[in-house]
This record gives structure tokens, sequence and C-alpha cells, in this order.
């Protein structure tokens, strides 16, 4: 090989013109483009689906949470039942038994109370309205305790320090 040959060989090609460059990125950018729409109408689908498949589930889980609160309801007044007949047999009268068994059943419904409101607080979200709150997100003014509207903060008498 001449000298000249290895010259032509190891000297890089010359850059494409504008014109050639430009149709490329325009090229990317419509790849780019077509991408992210089909990535699109792929998430769209997924969720349709999930939706689908959460409302389905949703409507089954309230047939059997019904199923299973009329069973358990049942059993519950089957064994106040027995209950009340084990102690009247063992010497009570018919209303103190019937009293033991209905104080047993509101203790037992106050302490289903009580525990809903104290699950119920972890719906308010506190902690994500306290970041919003120092990220400058959200309401300027104060919740007032019992749903109840909030008042304007009302203005200063004139002629008293700030």
């Amino acid at each position: 090989m001449s000298e000249a040959d290895t010259d032509r060989d190891t000297r890089p090609d010359p850059p494409p013109s504008l014109d050639q460059s430009l149709r490329d990125v325009g090229k990317a950018g419509k790849e780019g483009l077509s991408s992210a729409v089909s990535t699109a109408r792929a998430l769209r689908s997924l969720m349709l689906a999930d939706f689908a498949l959460a409302r389905a589930s949703l409507a089954r889980a309230l047939v059997w949470m019904a199923v299973a609160g009329v069973f358990g309801v049942s059993s519950w007044l089957l064994l106040m039942g027995a209950l009340i007949a084990l102690l009247q047999r063992l010497g009570l009268s018919w209303l103190a038994a019937l009293s033991v068994a209905a104080a047993m059943s509101l203790a037992i419904t106050v302490l289903g109370v009580v525990q809903t409101l104290r699950y119920f607080e972890h719906t308010r979200m506190d902690a994500t309205r306290r970041q919003l709150k120092l990220m400058g997100i959200g309401d300027d003014e104060p919740e007032v305790p019992g749903g109840g509207e909030a008042t304007a903060p009302q203005p200063a008498p004139e002629g008293s320090p700030p």
C-alpha cells in the first residue's frame, strides 16, 4: 500500500451536512414520540384492566362481606342465647341473665366504635398535609375541629400595636 492510500483510510469521514443532521434529529424525535405514545397506550390498557379487576373484586368482596356479616350476627345471637340459658340455669333470673348478655354486647360495641374512630383518624393523612404545608402547598386557613367553617382572622383595632 502506498502512503496516499494509508492517509485516505485513516482520515475520518466528513461530517454530514446540516440538512442531513436536521433530518436525523427529526427522525429521532419522531421515533421518540412514537415510543412515548405506545408506552402511554400500554399504560392506559394496563390501568383499565386493573380498574376492571378492582371493580369486579370489590363487588365480590362486598357480597362475601354481607354473607360473613349475616352468619356472624346469627352466631352472635345464638351465643348470647346460650349464655343467657347458662346464666339462668346457674340461678340468675331472666332479667339478670339478659342484662349480663346485653352489657357484654354493649361493651364490645363501644370497643368497636372507639377502634373505628381511632382508625378513621389515619384517613386524614396528617403527615402528608404537614409535608405539603412545609412545601407551601395547601390551605392557609386553619382547620376547625368538628368540621365547621374556619373563620377569617379579625382585623386588629386601630391604634393597637401589631
